[in-house]
């Protein structure tokens, strides 16, 4: 006989891969014929472009391009300094067996270093070191148990579980675009250098659709025609819509944003001015972080029960905790000329992370290449510097076993020359950790009680407890109840039990129709 029950249906995220890899991109650029040739280098950044990922059967791809800015010392008779702007294309193919088309992908791809090497003065050589972070997941429908109909023979095993149940993902792209005003005595001749990076990310739940946004940080360097070297920044708004269906304000959702393509060039129409256009991806996770009560086992005292069971893997709801990490440190550079710093290049280079109980401790460096003055306005030098980083967060909760992510973001950087040749650097880094736990499930389907069966006669039975036993598998071991086996046996505490432990196991003959 088919028992009835009372179900509930949850989506489930499962992680069916997770894995970081390093990859190398290199790839040759050509001076333009209306620049001079190249001298040396003085300094190279990058800024990655992710226009395509896929997943793929046993694997993922991911495709892209470092838009690539190169500060060079010309070979010419006044040794003027130039840039050479160039994109440096990529394909990275990551193996994951168990990958298939048709589940979704988060991407994280972080720049760790770029360098640029001379092969002759019309040809360069650009090699960046990628680190690519993927997770595929796939969304899956399952059916819990949650009662069983009104049957005293039957005997229940409940548990209760805070899981992330998965409402729906989407994604949008949306558009950065302004004019940056420059100074009306400067004459652009070409921008030298442009760091771009996507900063305040935020969402707002309302009417089944989530507004994304951020800001685009835009640094650029740029040279005038009587070379001289100068800055400009801005923060430009982006923001999109997602459509989701069922979603509400007290859902949670997952944001990330990346960088899909970038145009700077000078403003055609208007003088003293650059044209910025960045185009970005947003991707946006929500979910419902719920409480659910589910029988995990059960049997019947008097007859048989046939059922499917299995395991599955669910995560519960995020842990997020997020610090900000001062740093202030004064540094000597006696190369500089004129008190004049033009950018400084701030890279967190992590090297450890130590999970411990309730805290995380990140081990590494702050490198900063400082650009500035050298022997006359007209040139600029660099120099790497480091400050090292030990920083302890405590985040109650957190251990090694558990799923854990981190990242962290630059907030604030300024730097002050305070005395001549010394710089005071001041620099805010947000550290962001979250953390969740993978649990197990059990769940049951295909519930069905066989023929009655009748015991001769009322029994007892001396049992003595063994490793890993608890009640409730003793009691479907004998076909009896927890409830009698702590009863006859005067047990208060069901989970106190001791191994050798000696039991009086009631047994007894019964006729319940189930």
């Amino acid at each position: 006989m088919v028992l009835e029950t009372e179900n509930e249906k949850i989506c489930i995220n499962k992680i069916v891969g997770n894995k970081q890899d390093t990859v190398v991109v290199e790839g040759d650029a050509i001076v333009p014929d209306v620049k001079p040739d190249i001298l040396n280098t003085i300094s190279t950044n990058g800024t990655v472009c992710i226009y395509k990922k896929e997943v793929q059967d046993g694997k993922v791809k991911i495709e892209g391009t470092i838009n690539t800015y190169v500060i060079y010392l010309a070979d010419s008779q006044d040794s003027n300094v130039r840039c050479l702007n160039t994109n440096i294309d990529f394909s990275a193919v990551s193996n994951m067996e168990d990958a298939r088309a048709d589940m979704k992908l988060d991407t994280e791809v972080s720049l760790k270093s770029i360098e640029c090497k001379v092969l002759n003065g019309r040809k360069v050589s650009v090699k960046a070191i990628l680190e690519i972070k993927n997770v595929v997941m796939c969304e899956e429908e399952v059916e819990l148990v949650k009662s069983i109909g009104d049957n005293n023979s039957i005997q229940t095993l409940n548990k209760e579980y805070t899981i992330s149940s998965i409402v729906g993902r989407g994604e949008v792209r949306a558009y950065a675009k302004d004019t940056l005003t420059i100074d009306n005595t400067d004459e652009l001749a070409e921008i030298m250098k442009a760091d771009i990076r996507l900063i305040n990310r935020d969402t707002k739940i309302s009417y089944n659709k989530i507004l994304v946004k951020a800001e685009a940080e835009v640094k650029l360097m740029y040279l005038t025609e009587d070379n001289r070297i100068n800055m400009v920044r801005s923060n430009i708004p982006v923001m999109g819509f997602i459509d989701i269906q069922d979603v509400s304000e007290d859902n949670v959702c997952d944001l990330k944003c990346d960088i899909t393509n970038m145009i700077i060039k000078p403003n055609s129409s208007e003088e003293h001015s650059i044209y910025v256009e960045i185009e970005t991806n947003f991707m946006c996770s929500v979910y419902d972080n719920k409480t659910i009560n589910i029988i995990e086992d059960l049997y019947c005292v008097d007859r048989n029960v046939n059922m499917t069971q299995m395991s599955i893997n669910v995560m519960s709801p995020k842990v997020q905790y997020s610090d900000i990490f001062k740093i202030q440190e004064k540094q000597q550079i006696q190369e500089i000329v004129g008190n004049k710093i033009y950018d400084v290049n701030v890279n967190p280079i992590i090297t450890n992370k130590r999970v411990m109980k309730d805290r995380i401790v990140f081990e590494g460096d702050i490198e900063l290449e400082y650009i500035y003055a050298g022997s006359n306005n007209s040139k600029i030098n660099t120099k790497i510097l480091k400050i090292p980083l030990n920083y302890e967060m405590v985040c109650e909760g957190i251990d090694k076993d558990k799923n854990v992510d981190t990242s962290f973001n630059i907030i604030s950087q300024d730097f002050i020359i305070v005395t001549e040749n010394t710089v005071e650097a001041n620099i805010s880094i947000e550290f962001r950790v979250s953390y969740s736990e993978r649990t197990n499930i059990n769940i049951l389907n295909n519930i069905e009680t066989g023929e009655e069966e009748i015991e001769d006669t009322n029994s007892i039975t001396i049992y003595y407890v063994k490793p890993n036993d608890t009640l409730w598998k003793i009691a479907k071991m004998f076909r009896t109840t927890v409830e009698d086996i702590c009863a006859i046996n005067n047990i208060e505490d069901v989970y106190n039990l001791q191994i050798g432990q000696q039991l009086y196991i009631p047994r007894y003959s019964a006729k319940k129709v189930c």
